[in-house]
């Protein structure tokens, strides 16, 4: 009897338990997308690094250099021209998830406050988004704009219609515990 009543209270406390960790992003994807009037633009990274635990806090790191694109010329240009990945090789957001409640189920709308870093610029941004807890795993999806000139990303004038000035980001990260 002593045996299931200690039995009883791990399994009723693991997942309060669980929650006051952190987790590690196992699988990431961050995509842009720019509606240009003569071409659209999109990339992909998944080798984002990111951390997050159940008070809130979010962080996450990534290369300018991992984004892939469909055609490698854009990739080129992307790296050399305009986010110009020697001089500012880093993307990061540092802040603070609200509305996250981790004894709840089902998907959660939250808010994602704090500082983004593109292009050597760092700037506070609010950001919607949703997170669901899956088993021991914590889903986050957020789509959000970023406008280019806020991060002194500057677009030539002779292809100024070929790139949006505006883009939309969608972050699609799957958490572990760490």
């Amino acid at each position: 009897m002593k045996f299931f009543k200690v039995l009883l209270i791990v399994f009723f406390a693991t997942p309060f338990t669980a929650f006051s960790q952190r987790f590690f992003a196992e699988k990431s994807q961050i995509r842009f997308f720019s509606d240009g009037i003569v071409e659209d633009i999109s990339a992909e990274n998944t080798k984002v690094t990111s951390i997050f635990d159940a008070k809130g806090d979010i962080a996450f790191l990534m290369s300018m250099k991992d984004f892939q694109f469909e055609k490698k010329l854009m990739q080129v240009h992307f790296n050399e021209k305009y986010m110009e990945s020697e001089k500012f090789p880093k993307s990061s957001f540092q802040g603070k998830i609200s509305g996250f409640d981790p004894s709840a189920s089902g998907q959660q709308p939250v808010k994602a406050t704090g500082k983004l870093s593109i292009h050597g610029v760092t700037k506070d941004v609010e950001m919607p988004g949703t997170i669901e807890v899956a088993g021991n795993q914590v889903l986050m999806k957020s789509t959000f704009k970023v406008k280019l000139i806020d991060y002194n990303i500057k677009v030539p004038q002779i292809v100024w219609q070929n790139i949006a000035q505006e883009v939309e980001v969608s972050v699609d990260l799957t958490y572990r515990p760490l």
